[in-house]
């Protein structure tokens, strides 16, 4: 009987024996994550002791910054209390120094740090690695053989292109406010500006705008599916036709080249080699960045000018005197329009289309004022706080197109709605050709009034959205 039991016991005593050895480990390597990460946050806590911030929690760091929708408030109390940059902690050992001076945008803006792969991580599924995702050399030869495809003589021909997107979307405005004066016209300029991107970037011939609006998630998503599968489709059908013989001159020979034809054309007249993926991710990061922020800035803009009616009106009167009874815009025209320009770049100040970017140093920084950060530090050059910083703009909140006239002064690096230094948005005078085309002619067409039961929440995502759409009284003008 005594020997059953202790045959019995010992491999109990084993059982317990490793389990208090993987206990014991256990205890040890959290010991060793604790000491990590305390380590870890004595080094940031050193590395930001020169940049006061608002109280934070010693775990959950500022997080309530982000709770109840009150991001940019908080963003626009630190630039008024903090000067230049502060740290906003995510946890207890994550910390970014966010930037909201012109000086310090500068300094960053003219090196070369990567982007922070944390905030657009998430985008490449949808856009794979182009221009907008890349680092370092391979980033420099992309911009290199893109740049030819934003010269003015290329955008000149997409100025007709986008005005008949345009009416085409106004003539749907015409039609729903027939049943309901008011519109929410986020999602409609969205499809405009997707159907221009369409046109420009594969010569497409359709339009998407008469497809019925689902809700956002879902319209967003398949969206994104007909770009996609478009993109394959007509990549691989422009290969197989430049195969054939003489199509290279016949390519040459049409009333414009779109975006995939110069993209082609680079590869073979330079010798560089693009491979389907890498041709997919450059049309699809100019569809990207073209579609959703051009929407943007166009609906925070027309949103503005129906909030403040002595400027749309002041718009409306200097467009009429260009255009008279509403002939297509043209190439010429779009120089001629000071005033809505103004209102335009104002609009783009107070409702920047992309409102934040990262950068992660590559080396140590030092800023004008003779604070410092180590190499490897995240920053987040906030362009939302910049344009609200009432130690650069006085009066930040008010609607002041004047800021913008002809002759007057500011920081080179006071206005950044499209970034600023080496990579500054390649696309900037595509999306300002859309933004003029797009306002003059709906304020041809309609006045604008602001829906006072349904005022818009700004809603910082990688572009600034509404998280209750904008919706605009239209009327009709005879």
């Amino acid at each position: 009987m005594s020997v059953s039991v202790l045959r019995f016991t010992r491999p109990l005593d084993g059982v317990s024996g490793l389990l208090q050895v993987a206990s014991l480990l256990g205890f040890t390597l959290l010991l060793l994550k604790a000491a990590q990460l305390y380590l870890r946050r004595q080094w940031l806590l050193k590395a930001v002791q020169h940049f006061p911030s608002p109280p934070s929690h010693w775990l959950f760091g500022h997080i309530q910054e982000f709770q109840d929708g009150q991001e940019l408030q908080g963003l626009q109390k630190r630039a008024e209390k903090y000067p230049c940059a502060s740290p906003r902690w995510l946890w207890g050992s994550k910390v970014t120094l966010i930037v909201y001076d012109p000086d310090y945008m500068k300094v960053i803006l003219g090196r070369s740090d990567p982007k922070s792969h944390g905030l657009y991580r998430f985008l490449a599924p949808w856009i794979g690695y182009g221009l907008l995702l890349l680092n370092g050399q391979m980033w420099f030869q992309h911009r290199r053989m893109l740049t030819p495809a934003f010269h003015y003589g290329i955008l000149k021909p997409y100025v007709g292109l986008m005005d008949d997107s345009v009416r085409v979307m106004l003539d749907k405005w015409e039609d729903l406010i027939r049943q309901n004066s008011y519109v929410e016209i986020f999602e409609h300029v969205s499809l405009m500006t997707l159907d221009t991107i369409m046109k420009c970037a594969f010569s497409y011939q359709g339009s998407h705008q008469a497809d019925r609006l689902t809700p956002e998630g879902r319209w967003n998503h398949r969206a994104c599916q007909i770009a996609h599968q478009h993109t394959d489709r007509v990549i691989k059908l422009k290969k197989a036709q430049l195969q054939e013989e003489g199509a290279l001159e016949k390519v040459r020979s049409k009333r414009h080249l779109d975006f995939l034809d110069i993209l082609l054309f680079a590869r073979m007249e330079d010798g560089s080699s693009l491979s389907d993926k890498d041709l997919r991710a450059e049309v699809d990061t100019f569809m990207f960045e073209g579609h959703d922020t051009t929407a943007s800035g166009i609906s925070w803009i027309l949103y503005a000018l129906a909030t403040h009616p002595e400027h749309q009106q002041r718009c409306r009167e200097e467009v009429q005197s260009l255009l008279g009874d509403g002939t297509s815009i043209t190439w010429d025209h779009l120089d001629q329009m000071p005033y809505t320009t103004m209102c335009i770049k104002e609009a783009l100040r107070l409702y920047p289309p992309i409102p934040g970017i990262g950068r992660v140093l590559n080396k140590p920084i030092t800023f004008p004022d003779g604070r410092s950060l180590p190499k490897g530090f995240q920053v987040s050059l906030s362009i939302y706080a910049l344009h609200h910083n009432p130690n650069v703009w006085p009066n930040p909140e008010e609607f002041d197109p004047s800021r913008f006239a002809p002759g007057s002064a500011r920081h080179s690096h006071a206005f950044l709605p499209f970034s600023g230094g080496a990579r500054n948005c390649i696309g900037k005078q595509f999306a300002m050709n859309e933004m003029k085309v797009a306002v003059a002619l709906t304020l041809l067409r309609f006045e604008l009034a602001p829906d006072p039961s349904r005022v818009p929440v700004p809603w910082p995502r990688i572009v600034l959205r509404s998280k209750n759409g904008i919706h605009l009284h239209l009327r009709k003008l005879l």
